[in-house]
């Protein structure tokens, strides 16, 4: 069999210091002009919409890796990637499926795995949606939402930009696509995590399902009926007989899932508020070290926000055009 070939999108939050600003467009412009035949295509930044823009336009931005066969390789342009962003950004660096201090659908940020490689696209299909319940606990991390804990993933249960299975496999908005642009399965259930280790976890364990010999249930009725009870309660009873299927494949700790990064990220968040979790969350986005430090002093400037639209946005928006006419 041929190896398969995996890409990763990985979206965060700036913040200065409690909310995002139109200043992540500057940082986006460092890291454009830093190496431009690279960051025009993989970087991105995304907006607030509907009744959302009245608590600001900016939203999260994107690093993207290239595709690679090999996945330490690819976490190795991850890690590289995610050094190039905190050289540039004098921000919070807020790895989380939505921001704490209210409820905003359209206001989130995701971790979305492409792969592609594999000889029979149906199987693939049938087998990620029987294991992606359960796949998806390793990275949850969307704990509070309006100031008030939620569970696993506020995103997971109430964005806008994900949803529940459909018979339409290309239909953009949903957790698990065919993605037209690309011609990749596309995974966009999973929240972003600061643990790249998680990551690594959850890339092999997508590797070992994909590369079976077994078909294994997956069903679109059975996973629409489990993925917000998973996304409020975690590790449920349903997904024990699903873990047992997956051990057999790969050797995964249940407390992996049993624990997950929200339930740390709620205890943080408990103990210390909103702005030193953000902090903590920053500095194991940078250093690998979940643990607040005192914020930086900065302030929000307009002619950086100017620079931002002019050196990122203007430049990059005949590829946003070219990519949401081929995605739809």
């Amino acid at each position: 069999m041929a190896p398969l070939l995996f890409g990763l999108e990985e979206e965060v939050f700036i913040t200065e210091p409690g909310r995002p600003t139109l200043q992540s467009l500057y940082y986006l412009a460092r890291l454009l002009w830093r190496d431009p035949a690279d960051y025009y295509t993989h970087t991105a930044c995304n907006f607030t919409r509907g009744k959302d823009l009245r608590f600001g336009l900016m939203s999260g931005i994107e690093i993207s890796t290239r595709a690679f066969t090999e996945i330490p390789t690819l976490l190795a342009d991850l890690e590289r990637r995610r050094r190039e962003l905190a050289a540039v950004c004098s921000g919070l660096i807020v790895p989380v499926g939505h921001l704490f201090d209210r409820e905003e659908p359209t206001n989130i940020c995701g971790m979305h795995v492409h792969i592609s490689g594999f000889p029979d696209r149906e199987r693939a299909y049938r087998n990620l949606v029987y294991f992606l319940p359960l796949l998806a606990l390793l990275v949850i991390n969307s704990p509070v939402a309006g100031n008030r804990y939620y569970g696993r993933s506020y995103r997971w249960a109430e964005a806008f930009a994900i949803g529940p299975l459909r018979g339409d496999r290309r239909y953009r908005f949903q957790d698990l696509i065919e993605s037209k642009r690309l011609g990749t399965l596309e995974i966009r259930v999973f929240d972003p995590v600061w643990d790249l280790a998680r990551i690594r976890i959850l890339l092999e364990c997508i590797q070992a399902i994909l590369m079976a010999d077994a078909d294994y249930p997956g069903d679109i009725k059975v996973y629409n009926s489990l993925r917000l009870k998973v996304a409020r309660e975690g590790y449920i009873e349903e997904l024990r007989p699903v873990y047992r299927d997956l051990t057999r494949l790969l050797p995964v700790p249940e407390d992996l899932f049993r624990r997950t990064p929200a339930d740390t990220v709620k205890e943080l968040w408990l103990q210390e508020g909103t702005l030193a979790t953000y902090a903590a969350l920053d500095n194991a986005y940078r250093n690998g070290i979940l643990k607040p430090r005192p914020l930086r002093p900065g302030k929000v400037s307009w002619p950086l926000m100017l620079a931002g639209f002019c050196g990122y946005y203007l430049p990059r928006m005949p590829y946003n055009i070219k990519k949401v006419w081929s995605e739809w």
